[in-house]
């Protein structure tokens, strides 16, 4: 079990980049209005502890609005290396983000992830790995997300990002209900239900997307 989270001060000298980032970028997502919608009553409760945040991959904006999404809690990111090695890697690194090689993720990388989890922080990722540009489907999951909740500890939270069809169109977000893989296959599960878990959010993702169809009609 994950510790609680100590009480967050609205600013701090270690988090100014980011909470300057997240003040300052509220009135501009404010201004499209995004409409986040839930499933349930538990997918409604606040976050507290350790968490992992996953979303499907539709845009450059998704950081954001995971953000918006869930706006009580500060989040870590994880970005490709291939950004963080640009000019933008400070301001990436400012912003809470977390460098990741995802072609071969490192054992350092992962024990980062996996500290950061236990001291009660929520990450956020993309398991997708790239932009689904085409507004389809999800692409397959990758399987990481899974073995860095079973070593922490944490719940997954499923969160759907509506890929708009025009510039105008009101953007729709739904968060899923959590998962606890440890509470499906222990704290050691086989590389078989790893795999089963991954196939298990993926569905979940499916799910939210159908939800919101419901929703629209």
């Amino acid at each position: 079990m994950t510790q609680p989270t100590k009480k967050s001060k609205l600013f701090s000298p270690k988090n100014i980049m980011h909470d300057f980032v997240r003040v300052t970028g509220a009135p501009a997502i404010l201004w499209f209005r995004p409409k986040v919608y839930y499933t349930n009553e538990k997918a409604r409760e606040h976050i507290r502890g350790g968490a992992l945040l996953i979303a499907n991959h539709v845009s450059f904006v998704d950081p954001a609005l995971v953000l918006f999404a869930v706006p009580y809690r500060r989040q870590f990111f994880l970005v490709s290396e291939e950004l963080m090695d640009k000019w933008s890697g400070r301001l990436f690194r400012g912003c809470r983000c977390i460098r990741i090689d995802r072609a071969n993720p490192d054992m350092a990388t992962f024990r980062e992830i996996i500290a950061r989890l236990k001291e009660g922080e929520v990450i956020s990722m993309f398991p997708e790995g790239h932009i689904n540009f085409d507004g389809g489907a999800p692409s397959p999951f990758k399987s990481g997300m899974v073995l860095m909740a079973v070593r922490s500890g944490v719940p997954i939270i499923p969160i759907y990002i509506h890929p708009k069809q025009k510039a105008t169109e009101r953007q729709k977000i739904v968060i899923g209900e959590r998962v606890s893989v440890r509470e499906l296959y222990g704290d050691k599960p086989t590389f078989t239900q790893l795999d089963a878990a991954t196939k298990l959010l993926y569905e979940r993702e499916e799910e939210l997307a159908r939800f919101l169809d419901t929703i629209k009609k």
